[in-house]
């Protein structure tokens, strides 16, 4: 093996290596707790190596959220690939996303950190550039079925193009699991299965924009329904039987 490669595996197992202690470190002390100098300690690794991966913590944080993209990307492709109409499987990326979350709570605390300015536009261009790579798999998913839907005739996108109808749902998706992670404020206003809301705000969404088939939004067994056969179909070894929305 050329010595150049052992050196680059060295360097990204000890990256890994940074990246999964800095996730144990917000798992136990909080995000804002989070020091170069705490992360030292934990990986044994010294504070000036850690800021060649790094150039600072505001890196390190855009790190850690790019890294969880590849598993989101995988559902994605999943939910797109269903063999299922252009909206079903618009919501099956929904649905994928709920999954995602459920799976990976850290990382939207961390996704929301990352998105404010102060840290985004503090971080160095090459993780940000690493950031947008990661997550095109993602935006290809969901801009390869708004475009199906389109050229299908399912979808009428009113001159809009195909990014800007796929940045309803997305925002969406982003508020909510914002919501839910600003501990006890959906419970002040009851509501109390925020995701299963937000099941039938997309599905209202879709409504609205005259996407075919047109869905009964009123009768919640409908999209009860829908949500059970995307879990089954599309992502049964990763939901339980009493796994809900």
């Amino acid at each position: 093996m050329a010595v150049s490669s052992k050196r680059e595996q060295h360097w990204q197992a000890r990256e890994q290596l940074l990246l999964d202690c800095a996730r144990q470190l917000i798992v136990s002390d909080g995000l804002l707790a989070l020091q170069m100098a705490k992360l030292a300690r934990l990986s044994q690794t010294p504070i000036g190596t850690i800021y060649k991966h790094f150039s600072s913590k505001e890196d390190l944080l855009l790190a850690l959220s790019t890294a969880g993209l590849a598993e989101q990307a995988r559902l994605f492709e999943r939910a797109a690939a269903w063999q299922a109409g252009t909206r079903d499987r618009l919501f099956a990326i929904s649905v994928a996303d709920m999954i995602f979350v459920k799976r990976n709570p850290e990382h939207f605390r961390i996704a929301q950190f990352v998105q404010t300015e102060v840290v985004w536009t503090a971080a160095s261009q090459c993780r940000r550039e690493a950031h947008y790579a990661a997550s095109q798999p993602i935006a290809d998913a969901v801009l390869g079925i708004v475009h199906e839907a389109i050229a299908s005739g399912e979808l009428d996108p009113a001159g809009l193009p195909p990014e800007a109808v796929a940045t309803g749902t997305w925002s969406m998706a982003l508020g909510v699991h914002q919501l839910v992670h600003a501990d006890g404020l959906l419970d002040h206003f009851n509501i109390r299965q925020p995701y299963r809301l937000l099941c039938r705000h997309v599905q209202f969404l879709l409504n609205g924009m005259r996407w075919q088939p047109l869905l009964n939004v009123s009768d919640d067994r409908v999209i009860d329904d829908l949500i059970t056969r995307i879990r089954s179909e599309v992502f049964h070894e990763l939901c339980s039987a009493d796994d809900q929305a």
